[in-house]
């Protein structure tokens, strides 16, 4: 996207900045009892130290985008700022990629003949989208990167451009590992160099991997890709085959449940499998790539027993770029998944049985993989009328 196409959203770029800094404001102010407390925050100590292998040592499985805002974190040191400054300062470079793929996407909108009032709400879902106010409350801004990654990857790829799409595809999959699941929308939005971009996004996620696994003490234990551990939240498809627990504590006890034991070396592995056959499907018909994409995010998020408030973040961006890029609407879908992700995991949540809360989630998710699924994979509606008899070729016009 050239300087050209940027310019009608200038003046957007400071609304989009006021945003982006409300929602840091909101979850940036302190980082005790968060994951990024017990994750994040021991290695950036030891970088912030001077003590670069036991940075190293000290990251988690996501460490490759620990890497990757290192020199955000080490700012800080500079004038002497503490480990809140170091929190804070880490999460820049996540926010301002919001802004960036907001800011493109709502170039793009307009270009394509959008209205402002689209481009708008799309500039708002990237750079100002209550998710992300969690997503780094909870310890996890690097959720928002990889989201833009993968979207501006896709982006790039339709554009023709093998290369940066394999540079955003290697970032992504470096900052969490389950970007993996961007490579078959990204290969599809390809029309050529896709060996370039995979080589290219392959060098990068290993150039970030392996000081990781150089580092990691040999009694490190491995989690990640392979197993699912003993999280299990009831936003997502296999909370009913959970054992049932003591009731969670509290002025109303509601009865938890337990992973089972067969449970923790399936979804993580499942949800890497299934990106390989949607996506194969998805270039036979020559779908859109972005709902591709957006399908496999959610899948991601629906078959994770770990699933949170932020896992969909990615999601929404893919939808928000989707909408108005392919057919010029508002990105409704993506505002509607906001809205239906905030009622079942944070407010229904806190009032609500657990089976309940698991129920309510599935009643939105599910059918919305099966829309994205259905946009991706069902015959054009002339197709259908062709199959059952009800249109038929115009005479003359057979054999072409």
């Amino acid at each position: 996207m050239g300087p050209s196409s940027l310019r009608p959203v200038a003046p957007w770029a400071l609304l989009a900045l006021a945003g982006t800094a409300l929602i840091a404001w909101m979850g940036l102010q302190g980082f005790a009892f968060s994951d990024y407390d017990r994750e994040a925050a021991p290695a950036y100590l030891a970088l912030l130290h001077g003590d670069v292998r036991e940075f190293l040592a000290l990251s988690p499985a996501y460490g490759g985008s620990l890497i990757m805002r290192g020199p955000f974190a080490m700012l800080p040191g500079v004038w002497g700022g503490g480990e809140l400054a170091v929190f804070r300062a880490a999460a820049v470079p996540c926010l301002l990629a919001g802004i960036a793929l907001g800011l493109v996407l709502a170039g793009q909108a307009l270009a394509r003949g959008a209205g402002r009032g689209t481009a708008a709400m799309v500039l708002l879902l990237c750079a100002g989208n209550p998710i992300t106010w969690r997503a780094i409350e909870m310890g996890h801004p690097e959720e928002l990167l990889g989201g833009a990654l993968c979207v501006g990857a896709v982006l790039a790829g339709a554009a023709r451009r093998p290369g940066w799409a394999g540079v955003l595809l290697g970032l992504a999959i470096a900052n969490k590992a389950w970007a993996v699941v961007a490579i078959g929308p990204v290969l599809l939005a390809l029309p050529a160099g896709r060996w370039r971009a995979l080589a290219i996004a392959g060098g990068l996620a290993g150039a970030f991997t392996l000081p990781l696994l150089l580092a990691a003490p040999a009694t490190a234990t491995p989690h990640g890709a392979s197993a699912s551990g003993a999280m299990f939240h009831p936003w997502q498809v296999w909370w009913f085959f959970g054992d049932m627990d003591l009731p969670v504590p509290g002025p109303d006890p509601r009865i938890a449940r337990t992973a089972p034991g067969w449970l923790s070396p399936i979804p993580h592995p499942l949800i890497v499998a299934l990106a390989v056959p949607l996506s194969w499907l998805a270039a036979r018909r020559r779908a859109d790539p972005l709902v591709l994409l957006a399908l496999l995010l959610l899948v991601r998020c629906v078959l994770d027993p770990w699933n949170n408030t932020y896992y969909v973040l990615p999601c929404v961006l893919a939808l928000a770029a989707g909408e108005p890029l392919r057919h010029g609407r508002p990105p409704l879908l993506a505002l509607a998944t906001v809205v239906a992700t905030f009622i079942t995991m944070e407010r229904i949540f806190d009032v609500a049985p657990l089976d309940v809360v698991a129920a309510g989630y599935l009643a939105w998710s599910l059918p919305l993989a099966a829309l994205l699924a259905w946009r991706l994979y069902a015959p054009p509606l002339g197709a259908i009328r062709m199959l059952s008899g009800g249109a038929r070729p115009m005479p003359g016009r057979a054999g072409g």
